[in-house]
């Protein structure tokens, strides 16, 4: 099984998993005098895949691209496909052990470099470098990404984290998003600029998540903060978010008991709808040496 680095403080407790693509196992809050699962927890069985774990990174992109095409200065560049739906999806780092750069009590730097193992779906080499610290009540998470390689290169980075509906016995969460667009999709995939957000993916005002499926990239934001969750009686977790994160994607499956609302910098499908001329699909140039970062936080609450 692999080990987890945790991070405590006096209000948060956090699971980190490197060698599962630097994904996180699980997120806790102190409430009152007992920790309380705010993540969804993490099964042994599941701490070797990525995907199955309360958060994993997505980096060089998130979400989809189309066909695994990725067009980009004239040129196009073949991924593989490694998604059912016949698309290249969230990114390359998950795939692999990430190393533990820093580690404290309350602060973890995990890193990969992509260079270091063969592979990689990605045309360019990179190094990923993900920020954890904890400090009081807000838990802040920084994504990074380096270009090691010898040319300019187009990409977007997030995370994937997944958030129980009922938090120390409390109703369904509540959401409220800061964000006024979404994209209109088929199949999760954009065919143009951000628009009105449809009915059942509207949280501009808070209310409860329901139990309609959504999964729906929201763009168009307001200011800082990005979006306030609330588990009625027991917290809430207020989300702050730098300017280059752009984008977020709000996730509520059918009849289960978690959702997620990923922190993003580009839209589905970015790199393509770049290529097109649509206009703030959020991709960034990162050049030979330079670093792009971004953190958002977590804030938690009492209600």
């Amino acid at each position: 099984m692999p080990e987890i680095l945790t991070l405590q403080n006096e209000r948060w407790r956090v699971g980190l998993v490197p060698e599962t693509g630097g994904s996180v196992a699980f997120g806790q809050l102190r409430i009152g005098d007992e920790w309380q699962d705010v993540m969804r927890p993490t099964p042994d069985s599941d701490l070797t895949v990525a995907a199955h774990t309360a958060s994993y990174p997505l980096v060089p992109w998130s979400n989809r691209i189309r066909s695994g095409l990725l067009r980009w200065a004239g040129r196009e560049y073949q991924l593989r496909v490694n998604f059912p739906d016949g698309t290249a999806i969230h990114g390359a780092g998950k795939d692999y052990p990430w190393t533990v750069a820093e580690a404290s009590d309350t602060r973890a730097v995990l890193e990969f470099a992509s260079r270091d193992v063969y592979g990689v779906n990605w045309p360019w080499t990179f190094t990923a470098r993900f920020t954890f610290a904890l400090d009081g009540d807000r838990f802040t998470w920084t994504y990074g990404v380096e270009n090691t390689d010898h040319e300019t290169f187009p990409a977007g980075f997030g995370h994937h984290p997944y958030f129980l509906r009922q938090v120390a016995g409390s109703a369904d969460a509540r959401l409220q998003v800061e964000m006024d667009k979404a994209y209109e999709l088929v199949d999760c995939l954009p065919g143009g600029e951000a628009g009105q957000i449809r009915p059942d993916a509207d949280f501009r005002e808070a209310r409860e998540l329901g139990h309609a499926f959504v999964d729906d990239c929201f763009a168009g934001r307001r200011g800082e903060r990005l979006a306030t969750i609330e588990w009625p009686g027991a917290l809430a977790l207020d989300w702050h978010a730098d300017p280059l994160i752009e984008h977020a994607v709000l996730y509520i499956p059918e009849g289960r008991d978690f959702f997620a609302f990923e922190p993003v910098s580009n839209a589905n499908d970015a790199f393509n709808l770049d290529a097109d001329g649509v206009a703030g699909a959020g991709v960034f140039l990162v050049q030979p040496g330079e670093t792009r970062t971004a953190s958002f936080s977590l804030t938690a609450r009492d209600v």
